[in-house]
């Protein structure tokens, strides 16, 4: 009826635009009655005939039209109720699980990204499937499905609109292989609105596949879809396209256990479906050492079956319970190599020890499980026990400690498994903002770890980035950019331009370098701009310079840039500056005497690396940078305060240079000749510290010099000769 509407409409439209303009060229021309209404009705005929075109293109184009098409977000009230959908026997089945699938070649990145960097994910409508005999296909859903559904609905990955999605999930339920039925599922699978051959579907499954090859691949036609499965082998787990999942166990999220429990043994085996050809195995091990050495059963003389309790003999014991009496807790290939006692030794405090050559381990492509497990190669299976007595207390204690962290991030609940499941993803699909090594093995408190997130070693970059800073003194800045460019490490100069009165000069009267030179005219003239981490900056190395400092030399500027290269965390630079208790004021004061000891190195000549700038300008704590910015002061402090919280360290001075005064400037041109600057300096040290509830700044006794720069040599000997002694 719409449609027919708007073909009546769009008729009567066309009919009277004509005719209206041709009845005034009627009266124009002259044009007799009757040849005008034979004309008209050949206009009116011609009209109908290229609007019913129109309205047939509509037609045809209109169930395409996803604009008109409104989509309701999903709610878990509506994962319990199923419309149901009958298949056709017929229905043509689609291509079998393509082994060969990668992320770049089965994987449609461009289908990404619709709202920036968030991965969304589409949970299909559920139904009900059954096939022409009307038997259902796929038996409801499990309550672990269900949960899996929820986390997805009621997390930030989740998007109603499944145009703009990254990732897309069939309400069907495939965590147990026994539970479905292959070609039903596939139809299923097949009739789905967006499949499009699998591509960008995830399929999850709990239930791996069993001996010989432990196909955790369902016995369904997936195409391109991934897997997040449990249990894969090393040969049927495609690396950097399926996501291996731990299969999840009921039982461990309702255990307790209490901190430094007391170990009655220093290993359970307590799996009920290992290989045989291992039981003989674990007899042996358990003949060395009776005592300490577990081995538990499934109770045969029980009625029910039950995964609760465990057997020794006659006598029954609780489980998993039984596993917090445990050092160890044994984790071998089994009938599956998907194994529930993994998550019930984490959840027990127990180390699990696995042997199982070929399992992939859940995440393990960014959980490093060196830092909580043991691994023994199958055929080293007889040395298990020697093996586990030799490692020190101390091990045992990091072991325990990173497994519960990894149960309590990782796998504690369906909810946090899912969760990973996405994270992981979305690393894949967006590498540059990827999260590193620390980010996924490293607990939070821990400072064991370099606060740059990087090792302390040389970077592997090579160059720096001189950013300076400046407002209207051009002769200096010239000076200054003609010195700077003869420094050979130096990658490009970045002149961050405050004057926003007055426009920066035109190119062609900035000197001529061998060294690219960007200009970056700011907004408003604050102090902070010099700390703002640019896109420019493509070194991790800057030099923070100000534009009156012209009395450096390229050999000094090159020799602090390698001091840098071995200190990355450290401000290294030439002007210091000290504080020191003052019992008069019972305050701290800040100091410019040339002392023994420092503790700031002045950002007005000084390196430091390109993610203090960050932090810097999106991490200050308590409205600092504001109060910078403000009072056109201290930035240079605000910068060492911030450092030397999270490292620790104090600041590198090098060289002996001292002087830094601007023989060509006035005073009244110069910040530092105010009066009141040194009061200012005091204040901000006290400030500072009220905010940060502590002192962090770090004072050392401490000048790195080049080894030879004051011996009688050969000029030809020493690398670096221009560097004064004031």
């Amino acid at each position: 009826m719409i449609i027919f509407g708007r073909f009546i409409y769009s008729i009567k439209i066309v009919i009277m635009t004509i005719t209206t303009g041709f009845d005034k060229k009627y009266h124009n021309y002259g044009i007799s009655q009757s040849h005008h209404r034979n004309i008209l009705l050949a206009i009116s005929i011609f009209a109908m005939a290229l609007v019913v075109i129109i309205i047939a293109y509509q037609i045809f184009t209109f169930g395409n039209q996803s604009e008109d098409t409104i989509y309701v977000p999903l709610t878990l009230d509506d994962v319990s109720s199923s419309p149901i959908i009958v298949l056709n026997d017929e229905l043509p089945i689609a291509d079998k699980t393509n082994s060969s699938c990668s992320h770049f070649g089965c994987f449609n990145i461009y289908r990404c990204g619709m709202k920036g960097n968030r991965l969304l994910v589409y949970v299909y409508p559920p139904n009900e499937f059954l096939d022409s005999s009307k038997k259902s296909i796929t038996s409801g859903m499990s309550r672990e499905f269900l949960q899996i559904l929820q986390a997805i609905i009621t997390s930030k990955f989740y998007t109603a609109d499944p145009r703009e999605a990254c990732i897309f999930i069939p309400a069907i339920d495939t965590l147990n292989q026994n539970r479905i039925k292959t070609i039903g599922v596939s139809q299923a699978l097949r009739n789905s609105e967006f499949w499009n051959g699998g591509e960008n579907h995830l399929i999850f499954n709990m239930v791996p596949g069993s001996f010989p090859d432990y196909n955790t691949s369902l016995d369904v036609s997936l195409g391109k879809a991934m897997i997040a499965g449990a249990g894969f082998s090393t040969i049927t787990y495609r690396y950097g396209f399926d996501i291996s999942i731990p299969v999840f166990s009921p039982l461990a999220t309702d255990l307790r256990t209490r901190l430094h429990e007391k170990k009655s043994y220093l290993i359970v085996s307590a799996q009920i479906n290992i290989n045989t050809a291992f039981e003989q195995d674990l007899i042996d091990i358990q003949a060395a050492s009776p005592k300490d050495i577990l081995i538990l059963r499934s109770c045969s003389n029980h009625k029910s079956m039950t995964n609760s309790i465990r057997c020794v003999d006659e006598k029954m014991l609780k489980y998993p319970d039984i596993l917090r009496s445990s050092t160890f807790c044994l984790v071998i290939r089994g009938a599956r190599l998907g194994a529930s006692v993994l998550m019930e030794a984490l959840a027990a405090r127990c180390i699990p020890v696995i042997i199982s050559d070929s399992a992939i381990m859940p995440f393990h492509n960014v959980i490093d499980w060196k830092r909580a497990a043991i691994f023994i190669r199958e055929v080293d299976i007889l040395t298990t026990y020697s093996t586990l007595k030799s490692i020190s207390s101390k091990r045992i204690e990091e072991l325990s400690q990173h497994g519960t962290w990894l149960w309590n991030k990782y796998f504690k609940s369906i909810e946090k498994i899912t969760k990973t499941t996405f994270e992981i993803l979305t690393d894949r699909v967006f590498p540059q903002l990827a999260r590193d090594y620390n980010y996924w093995n490293i607990p939070a408190a821990s400072t064991s770890f370099p606060p740059l997130f990087l090792p302390i070693t040389a970077p592997k970059t090579h160059g720096f980035t001189a950013v300076i800073l400046t407002y209207d003194r051009l002769e200096l800045l010239y000076s200054l950019i003609n010195k700077i460019t003869q420094v050979p490490s130096l990658s490009k100069i970045l002149v961050i331009w405050n004057n926003k009165k007055k426009n920066p000069p035109a190119s062609s009267r900035w000197p001529k370098l061998n060294k690219p030179l960007q200009v970056i005219r700011t907004k408003e003239n604050i102090l902070s701009n010099r700390f703002y981490p640019y896109d420019e900056i493509e070194t991790e190395a800057v030099l923070s310079i100000d534009d009156d400092i012209i009395m450096l030399t390229a050999d000094e500027l090159e020799f602090a840039y390698e001091v840098w290269r071995e200190f990355p965390d450290r401000i290294v630079g030439f002007p210091s500056r000290t504080h020191a208790w003052d019992n008069g004021t019972n305050c701290w004061r800040y100091e410019s005497e040339w002392t023994n000891r420092i503790s700031m190195v002045l950002t007005g000549a000084a390196f430091h690396h390109k993610y203090w700038s960050y932090l810097y300008t999106t991490a200050m704590p308590g409205g600092i940078k504001e109060w910078v910015d403000e009072h056109m002061n201290c930035e240079d402090i605000a910068m060492n305060f911030l450092v030397a919280n999270i490292t620790g360290k104090a600041p590198i001075k090098v060289t002996p240079k001292k002087k830094f005064r601007c023989p060509e400037c006035t005073n009244t041109e110069m910040l530092s000749a105010d009066l009141a600057h040194m009061a200012e300096r005091t204040q901000c040290i006290n400030r500072f510290s009220r905010i940060y509830n502590t002192m962090p700044l770090k004072s050392v006794e401490f000048r790195a010099d080049p080894v030879l720069f004051k011996d009688v040599f050969p000029e030809k000997l020493k690398k670096f000769n221009s560097i004064g002694s004031l």
